[in-house]
Formats: C-alpha cells, structure tokens, sequence
C-alpha cells in the first residue's frame, strides 16, 4: 500500500490513480463523520463532496495538504458541517429533530436519542466537537487528534474531559 506522503505527492501532479485512491481510501470515513454529526444522508454525502472539491481547488492553486492528509480532510469536512448549522434556521432543527409518524417505537426512540445527542453535541465548543467525534465516532488516537487540531496532546486530553462533563450534564439536565 502506498503511503500517505505518496499519495499527496502524486495527487499534487495530478495523478488520476492517486486522486482516486484518495477518494476511495477518505470517502467513507468523511461520509460517516458527517453522517453522524449531521443526521441526515443527502446533507452527509453534499459535505463529502465540497470537501473533495475544496481539496481538488486547493492542489489546482499549489496549495492544500503538505502532510497530514487525512486531518486536512476531516478538518475542512468538520467546518462544512460547521456553515451547516449556522446557516440552518432553529424551525428546521427542530422539525428534524421529531420522528417520522410511520416509523416504528423503537426506530422512533432511537432517532428521538440521536436526535438529543446531536443537540448535545452542538451545544460544546467547535473544538469540543471536534474532539469527541474524531475520538469517540472516529477512533482517532490522542495524537492524531493533536496533529489534525494543531494543539498539544494535553489540550486535547483537557478538551476531550470538558466535553464529556458537559454532554453528561447537558444529557442528564434533559432528563
């Protein structure tokens, strides 16, 4: 398997094969995330895309990634969902949050507990956000997380524990 730095390299001279092994390697991993933090297909696949077309523009202008490919592209996928909740009216927010009446109880409770974590999530710090879901939705190490972030592991380590206590007391103020 051909290394990231390799892949970046390539994908700089526009290589076909390397920007399609990109594609194929980061997609499903960005569709998740943003699948997760946006709770909605069409919106999750919308942000796979732009970050793909943001990375393409920045290599077509000798810029983008010199290293850390894969925090590049969780990073700008991350502030594509960002502009989506700032731009999304609190009507919509909320209508999604109600379950479809021909769903069942049980699909209607587990959309109903996304749906209150999503919330939850949303009312953290950007950076809190983006700790928890590249940790705990995306399995990042500590140090990866440090990297994609820009901070030092300590940082991270301190906001991954000021997010958790606060989704825990926003989660159990709900109840």
């Amino acid at each position: 398997m051909i290394s990231e730095q390799e892949l970046l390299t390539q994908a700089g001279q526009f290589d076909s094969c390397a920007l399609a092994e990109i594609y194929d390697i980061y997609s499903p991993r960005l569709y998740r995330y943003a699948m997760r933090l946006l709770g909605d297909d069409c919106a999750a696949e919308d942000c796979v895309s732009e970050t793909f077309s943001r990375f393409l523009k920045a290599l077509q202008a000798g810029k983008g990634p010199r290293d850390y490919l894969q925090a590049y592209l969780f990073r700008t996928a991350h502030n594509l969902v960002v502009d989506h909740y700032r731009r999304q009216s609190p009507k919509e927010e909320l209508d999604e949050d109600l379950p479809q009446a021909e769903t069942t109880e049980s699909v209607a409770e587990d959309n109903l507990r996304q749906s209150r974590v999503r919330a939850a999530l949303h009312k953290l710090t950007e950076d809190q956000q983006q700790v928890v879901a590249l940790k705990f939705l995306e399995g990042w190490e500590n140090e990866e997380i440090a990297r994609a972030l820009h901070k030092p592991i300590g940082a991270v380590k301190s906001l991954q524990h000021r997010a958790l206590a606060q989704l825990q007391k926003i989660l159990l103020d709900e109840v």
